[in-house]
């Protein structure tokens, strides 16, 4: 993968949860970027070269994707919340030398990045999340027609064994369908024929389809108890918060796709882009035409 990647550094990490695979480079403010399911870090590689002329970027595989490691779950599902996961991020941030940094997620990753932003305020700079609303607004959205098209979250988040026997039968089947099915065009032409080897490559193993299974197993337990606790409680998102979507992502079932962020963050902007769900390999320069305003405006020293 260092093709898509040209002049990046590669490491390994240990947090106290997991072992952590990433990427680094440029020059500038620090920038993590996490990536989401069934994808891995590679999903930023049409925006690290500009992005990394103006910041300092981080880019690692979450725990239980790609070069990461994929530790045991536990009875709560806490292992693979978004918790656990943006503690490795703050482990790793802070092995790097940043005690604060900005912040951009998408899909998981962008679930990963605001609990960062709720549990650590003063570690974020700025919050960019990439075609997703809060896990809250997410599962309370649901009705049967917003159930069709995310079937996923249900499915995935079904007790060991019945999702893993199923997918591992035909797990590139499922992971070329499951990327095709949320494009705008319903086809695999807006991937990097590299970068869909990676995601094919680590998504064959029976080790990530359990991890990634464990992830949604989360989402509909830990993270929602996490979010509803928030919610009971007041808090919000400090940072300036940017949200991104694409005018056929995922999202934009939800009516004002912009308004539950407006209930999480304190300041919060947001536009669609002409786009699927995977804005950044869909529309990387309608993407980055909206980041780096942001990131250069709330990121500078």
């Amino acid at each position: 993968m260092n093709a898509l990647f040209p002049g990046f550094s590669e490491r390994r990490l240990m947090t106290r949860g997991a072992e952590i695979y990433l990427r680094t480079g440029g020059n500038g403010p620090p920038l993590l970027l996490l990536h989401g399911f069934p994808q891995t870090h590679s999903m930023w590689h049409r925006l690290a070269s500009d992005l990394s002329r103006n910041f300092t970027l981080v880019i690692p595989d979450l725990r239980g994707y790609g070069l990461s490691s994929c530790p045991a779950n536990d009875s709560g599902n806490r292992a693979y919340s978004k918790r656990a996961m943006a503690e490795d991020c703050f482990e790793v941030m802070a092995a790097l030398g940043f005690s604060n940094f900005a912040v951009s997620g998408h899909d998981r990753g962008g679930r990963v990045a605001y609990r960062m932003a709720l549990d650590s305020p003063e570690r974020i700079r700025a919050l960019v999340v990439l075609d997703i609303i809060p896990t809250y607004d997410m599962w309370r959205a649901f009705d049967a027609d917003f159930a069709m098209r995310t079937y996923h979250w249900l499915f995935l988040a079904q007790p060991d064994p019945l999702p893993e026997t199923l997918i591992q039968h035909a797990p590139i089947a499922f992971l070329d369908y499951t990327l095709a099915s949320w494009t705008k065009t319903k086809n695999l032409s807006a991937f990097d024929e590299a970068a869909l080897a990676e995601y094919r490559f680590h998504y064959a193993t029976p080790e990530h389809v359990h991890a990634t299974c464990n992830d949604y197993r989360a989402g509909w337990t830990y993270d929602y108890k996490a979010d509803e606790a928030d919610r009971k409680l007041g808090r919000i998102i400090e940072c300036p918060t940017l949200s991104i979507w694409g005018d056929e992502g995922i999202p934009r079932a939800v009516e004002g796709t912009l308004d539950p962020w407006k209930s999480w963050c304190k300041h919060v902007q947001g536009n669609s882009i002409d786009s699927g769900h995977f804005v950044a390999e869909e529309n990387p320069k309608a993407t980055l035409e909206l980041l780096m305003p942001f990131l250069r405006e709330f990121t500078a020293a």
